[in-house]
C-alpha cells in the first residue's frame, strides 16, 4: 500500500502491506510543508465549470476539455507495476481484514491528496460538489438532502469516515473481535464517498494538482482505489461510470516492451508499435 512521506524537501511514495492498520487514524487537517508548497496559481482557482445545461431548442455547447485525460498527464505514475497484484485477497487473510486494512488506508491517503489543494477547494471556487456533470447531494442520519459546497461536502465524508474507522465495533483491532454482519454495506458506503472525492479531484483540481506536481501521485491513487472497489465490487459501476473514460486509461495493463529485431534489417511487426489490450 502506498504512502506519502517528504525527506529533504522532496515527496516520495513508499509501498507497504495494507494487512497493517495504521494505529493513527486522526485526520490530516493541514497539507505537509513540502508537499503543499507555494505556487502562484490565481488564475487556476477562480475560474469556475462552464454550465452544461441545453439551452431550449439549442445545440448544446461543446464537452469541455478535460485535461486529466491528455496523455502527457495519463502516462505520469509513481509505480509501473500491475496493481491488482497489490489488491487480491491473499489466502492467509480474513476477507473483512483485507476491506478494512485497505479501506483505512485509502481514506488516508485519500484525505491526504485533498488536503495539498484545500485552500483552493473554497465555498467560493466550489459552489457545490462536482464531478463532470454530476452534482452530489449530502444525505444525513435521518436522509435529509442536502445541497453543501465541496470543502463543506468533504468535511463531511472525512468526518463520517473518521469516525467509523477509529470505532472498534465496527472497525475491529483486537485479536478475536467479530466485524459487524453490515461490515461489508459500511464499506461500500465508504468506499461510495471517497470515489465521490476523487472524482472531484480531478474534475475541478487537477490543474492545481500539476501545478504542484503531483498528477503521479493522483493518477496512480486514483487507478489503485479502483481496481480495489472492481476487484471486490465496492461500488455500483453506474456510480462509477462518469470516470469511466480515465479509468479505462488509467486502470489497462501497461503494454509489453516490444521486442528487439532480431537483425538490423529485419523490420519490426506493425503490431509491436502499437499494442492494443482488449479487455
Amino acid at each position: 500500500m502506498a504512502v506519502v512521506v517528504s525527506l529533504g524537501g522532496a515527496t516520495h511514495w513508499w509501498w507497504m502491506s495494507p494487512t497493517v492498520i495504521p494505529k493513527s487514524r486522526s485526520r490530516i487537517s493541514q497539507a505537509d510543508p513540502h508537499f503543499g508548497r507555494p505556487v502562484q496559481m490565481q488564475n487556476l482557482v477562480t475560474k469556475l465549470r462552464k454550465s452544461k445545461t441545453k439551452p431550449n431548442g439549442k445545440k448544446p455547447p461543446a464537452e469541455e476539455k478535460k485535461q486529466y485525460l491528455e496523455a502527457e498527464f495519463t502516462k505520469v505514475r509513481v509505480v509501473d507495476f500491475d496493481l491488482k497484484e497489490l489488491v487480491v485477497l491473499p489466502r492467509e487473510i480474513d476477507l473483512n481484514e483485507w476491506l478494512a486494512s485497505n479501506t483505512t488506508t485509502f481514506f488516508n491517503l485519500i484525505n491526504l491528496q485533498y488536503s495539498t489543494i484545500s485552500e483552493f477547494c473554497t465555498g467560493d471556487t466550489c459552489q457545490a460538489m462536482t464531478a463532470c456533470n454530476t452534482i452530489y447531494y449530502w444525505y444525513d442520519e435521518r436522509g435529509k438532502k442536502t445541497k453543501c459546497t465541496a470543502p463543506q461536502y468533504v468535511d463531511f465524508v472525512m468526518s463520517l469516515v473518521q469516525k467509523l474507522v477509529t470505532d472498534e465495533d465496527i472497525f475491529p483491532t483486537k485479536y478475536g473481535k467479530e466485524f459487524p454482519n453490515a461490515f461489508e454495506a459500511l464499506i461500500k458506503k465508504i468506499c461510495r464517498y471517497l470515489f465521490h472525492v476523487l472524482a472531484h479531484l480531478f474534475w475541478a483540481h487537477f490543474k492545481e494538482t500539476v501545478a504542484l506536481d503531483l498528477q503521479g501521485h493522483l493518477n496512480t491513487l486514483y487507478a489503485h482505489f479502483i481496481v480495489f472497489v472492481r476487484e471486490f465490487n465496492l461500488v455500483d459501476p453506474k456510480e462509477t461510470c462518469i470516470m469511466d473514460d480515465l479509468s479505462e486509461i488509467l486502470c489497462a495493463p501497461a503494454p509489453p516492451a516490444p521486442a528487439a529485431p532480431s537483425s538490423p534489417t529485419s523490420a519490426p511487426s506493425p503490431s509491436s508499435h502499437n499494442h492494443v489490450t482488449e479487455r
